[in-house]
């Protein structure tokens, strides 16, 4: 009589690497990705309709709430915002000024006599639509 040997039964990992990798493609494609990254939630105000304006390249994004700033996504001083304009050189960069819409109003004509002062007038107030 022969003598019979036992093989260890390796299961077949193949498929299941296939669905791993298949899984991991759908929540890669199904993931909703951010715009751009922005600092402070803000409730900013509706418009009827507005244009649409091309993004470039460079851009400085400044929100205002009402007791914060944010320049470029980082939560910043309100007197250290002067210091951040007077670093910019080049003065047609577009801002993007994302104000919340419950801001004193003496806050925001601070914030823009400040762009003014350093003659950066490629202002865009951002709202929702």
């Amino acid at each position: 009589m022969k003598k019979r040997t036992r093989e260890a039964a390796a299961p077949d990992i193949t498929p299941m690497i296939d669905v791993v990798f298949l899984l991991l493609i759908f929540f890669m494609v199904s993931t909703v990705f951010k715009k751009d990254e922005m600092a402070l939630l803000l409730n900013l105000p509706k418009t009827e309709k507005g244009e649409s304006v091309q993004k470039e390249q460079k851009t400085i994004y400044i929100e205002l709430s009402k007791t914060e700033i944010a320049y470029n996504g980082k939560k910043i001083q309100f007197e250290a915002i002067e210091d951040s304009l007077k670093g910019i050189t080049t003065k047609t960069i577009p801002i993007d000024l994302r104000i919340d819409k419950d801001v004193k109003y003496d806050r925001v004509v601070n914030l823009i006599s400040k762009l003014k002062k350093y003659e950066l007038t490629n202002v865009s107030l951002i709202t929702d639509e």
